[in-house]
C-alpha cells in the first residue's frame, strides 16, 4: 500500500483494542507507540488495515494480563507508560541501561520542583521530524507538545514504537538517585549523575578529551 493509505488507516480506522480506546483520531501518528516492532511478512499490494491490526495484534499479545496489572497498580495510564517506554527506547545506548534511563525519567517526574522538564533530545528529535547532527539551542526552542524542554511533564504521547525491553523498564525503573545522563565516548554508553554539577564535570571531561 502506499504511504498515504497506511497514514489515513492509522489517523482515522477504528481498531478495536482496549488500549486505543481514548485515542482522538485525525492525526497519522495516532497509532505511536502500539506498531510493535518485530519482524512481519506480507504479500504485497495489501490492505493497510490489515497491516497495522496484524501489529496491533502483536502489541497486544506482547503486552501481557499481567504488565497490564502494573500499569493499574502504578496509577499511571497505559498510553502514559507506552510514552515512558517510548522515551527509554530512543534514549538507551544498550538495553542493560534501560532501566537506569527510566530512573532518571522517573525522578525528574516525580520532583517537578526542582526538575520541570524531562529535557529528552530524542522527543526534539520527533517533534522535528528528524534532524541532520547534532541539536541546537534553536532546537530545542520548538513550539510542540512533544517538546520537554519547555512543556512540563510527558510529551503529547509517544515519540517511537518501544520493544519488550523498553516497555519492561517503564514498568520497573532502577531505584537511583540519578537525574541526568549524557553519552561517554569512551564506552558507548551513558553516565549518570545525580547532580547537575556532576553532569556539568563529565561533559567537560569529555569535551577534554
Amino acid at each position: 500500500c502506499t504511504v498515504e493509505e497506511l497514514e489515513d488507516a492509522a489517523a482515522n480506522h477504528e481498531y478495536d483494542y482496549a488500549f486505543l480506546a481514548d485515542l482522538p483520531y485525525g492525526q497519522k501518528n495516532r497509532l505511536e507507540g502500539y506498531l510493535y516492532p518485530d519482524t512481519y511478512e506480507f504479500t504485497t499490494p495489501q490492505n493497510p488495515l490489515y497491516v497495522i491490526n496484524k501489529m496491533l495484534v502483536r502489541f497486544d499479545e506482547q503486552f501481557t494480563d499481567a504488565m497490564r496489572q502494573e500499569v493499574a497498580d502504578s496509577g499511571r495510564t497505559i498510553h502514559e507508560i507506552i510514552t515512558i517506554a517510548s522515551m527509554i527506547e530512543k534514549e538507551t545506548a544498550s538495553a542493560k541501561e534501560s532501566s537506569t534511563i527510566a530512573s532518571v525519567i522517573y525522578n525528574r517526574l516525580c520532583d517537578p520542583a526542582n526538575y520541570p522538564y524531562l529535557n529528552i533530545d530524542a522527543t526534539i528529535v520527533y517533534a522535528l521530524g528528524g534532524i541532520d547532527g547534532a541539536l541546537t539551542y534553536e532546537d530545542t526552542q520548538i513550539d510542540s507538545p512533544y517538546n520537554t524542554y519547555n512543556r512540563t511533564g510527558l510529551p503529547a504521547g509517544p515519540i517511537s514504537n518501544p520493544g519488550l525491553s523498553s516497555i519492561s523498564a517503564a514498568l520497573n525503573p532502577a531505584d537511583t538517585s540519578y537525574y541526568y545522563y549524557a553519552l561517554d565516548d569512551s564506552t558507548g554508553l551513558h553516565h549518570f549523575s545525580e547532580s547537575y554539577d556532576e553532569h556539568q564535570a563529565f561533559l567537560a571531561g569529555q569535551n577534554d578529551a
